[in-house]
């Protein structure tokens, strides 16, 4: 079969394309790239989530490595992914993690992570798929050891949190586990420094309690019905392997990933930090808005974490993320870390002795409150998508709103002021345009929306 390497590695239904014999065609193709651009002696770490198999798929990667000569450390249990890469660059490895991230519970996959602990760029995937079913060989001499890869994380956080203040929270954290591989981590790391909680879902299940490991509003509902219920609470989750999160605040409402990093930039540059945020194509007008207001610089990528970390790699940046709920920070790791995300909440909560809901409020003020609402448009085939975005590209208003800036990085971006936006771009996995509408009001999103759907053929 053909494999491909998307937006964060390789994945697929498990017993179907994602194989013993497919695993094992990756996990060579990954270690002759390693052996040809480090050389044998380079040290290969292996994680894994609570998917089904993949514990399983872990070890047949190891042995098959051993097997080549390399020096080789497997996690002695669940891990989540950014900890796994924060030992990538910690033990200057390179890490392949098993996980299918927020997929559905009958994917499983491998991404590979440089010793930059960050997501592999496409050169380096690239590569990798023309490596498959080449010779791997490796003549150095391989060791191989289990190992807790959380202690030396650990150790890193505590120089990025002041879990003085997290302890100073005057709300109630309800911890949502979401059967993912957060538990057992940011449960002891709050444990540890005496932070109080209550939690729920806090044992790994394969199939995610018949749920998405994704957290969205539409797979926490019983976080959100336990954040209601208690008075003064707030609600947080992670994503299956815990490279993502979700934030309820006292109201039992669900924070935008935009309004997090808007707030954590705010708080970030108050502590001192310097740089420029970075943002995808795909992430909030509030963002560009908050960054003018601190005279903070915005550097835009295309969709996809890799483009972020590329970027926090090669700029100084004080914070940067995705819609869809990934960010880290300047002194962190290039890869997105959701028990990070979750422990910054809590420290800007302690410093500034604020609830979630006063912290949106100012960053409304700060920058304004904007509306998202998104179409998946289903078309024959990249042909007809072409016709669209060729229509797209010379559209100069829609209605009474005149564009004032185009972008072409990911898709064709339209701006109308600093007040609303339009996002048309192709998936990478099937014939569809995902079209993103962004404003100050739900009414302004249906007019564009309308207006949008008076061009020909393009809704």
């Amino acid at each position: 079969m053909s494999i491909k390497f998307g937006t964060d590695g390789w994945r697929a239904i498990t017993g179907k394309d994602f194989t013993e014999a497919n695993v094992e065609r990756v996990t060579l193709a990954i270690g002759k790239y390693i052996c040809d651009t480090y050389g044998g002696d380079k040290k290969i770490i292996i994680g894994y989530d609570p998917r089904h198999r993949a514990k399983e798929f872990a070890e047949l990667c190891a042995n098959i490595l051993i097997n080549k000569n390399f020096n080789v450390e497997l996690s002695e249990k669940v891990v989540p992914t950014p900890i796994l890469a924060y030992n990538a660059l910690y033990k200057n490895a390179c890490a392949v993690m098993f996980t299918a991230s927020h997929n559905p519970p009958e994917y499983l996959g491998m991404k590979y992570i440089p010793d930059y602990a960050g997501p592999a760029t496409s050169d380096i995937t690239d590569k990798i798929v023309e490596n498959l079913d080449k010779e791997c060989s490796n003549g150095t001499k391989g060791a191989f050891k289990k190992v807790d890869f959380s202690v030396e994380y650990y150790k890193h956080i505590e120089t990025l949190i002041d879990f003085k203040k997290v302890q100073k929270v005057k709300s109630n954290i309800i911890f949502d586990g979401l059967y993912s591989a957060s538990i057992g981590y940011f449960d002891e790391i709050l444990k540890k420094h005496v932070v109080p909680f209550k939690s729920l879902h806090m044992e790994h299940d394969p199939n995610f309690g018949g749920k998405m490991p994704d957290p969205k509003p539409e797979y926490l509902k019983e976080l959100i019905e336990l954040v209601k219920n208690e008075p003064n609470s707030i609600g947080m989750a992670n994503d299956g392997d815990a490279d993502r999160f979700g934030i309820i605040n006292e109201a039992g409402e669900y924070v935008s990933p935009n309004e997090i990093i808007s707030i954590l930039l705010k708080y970030l540059v108050k502590k001192g930090y310097k740089g420029s945020v970075v943002k995808t194509v795909g992430s909030s007008i509030l963002i560009d808005n908050v960054a003018k207001a601190l005279d903070i610089d915005v550097i835009e990528t295309a969709v996809g974490f890799k483009h972020v970390g590329e970027a926090m790699r090669n700029n100084l940046v004080i914070i940067g993320g995705e819609e869809s709920g990934g960010l880290s920070i300047q002194n962190h790791i290039p890869e997105k870390d959701g028990l990070l995300a979750n422990l910054l909440v809590l420290e800007v909560m302690g410093d500034t002795g604020k609830s979630l809901v006063e912290l949106q409020q100012e960053i409304y003020e700060l920058g304004g409150k904007f509306y998202n609402k998104r179409i998946d448009l289903k078309k024959s085939d990249s042909a007809e998508i072409k016709t669209v975005l060729d229509k797209v590209k010379g559209i100069v208003s829609l209605g009474e709103f005149e564009v004032t800036d185009k972008d072409f990085k990911d898709g064709i971006k339209l701006m109308f002021g600093d007040k609303a936006k339009i996002l048309i771009r192709p998936s990478g996995t099937e014939p569809l345009l995902r079209i993103y509408f962004e404003a100050d009001s739900p009414e302004k999103i249906n007019y564009l929306q309308q207006a949008l759907d008076k061009i020909e053929k393009i809704l």
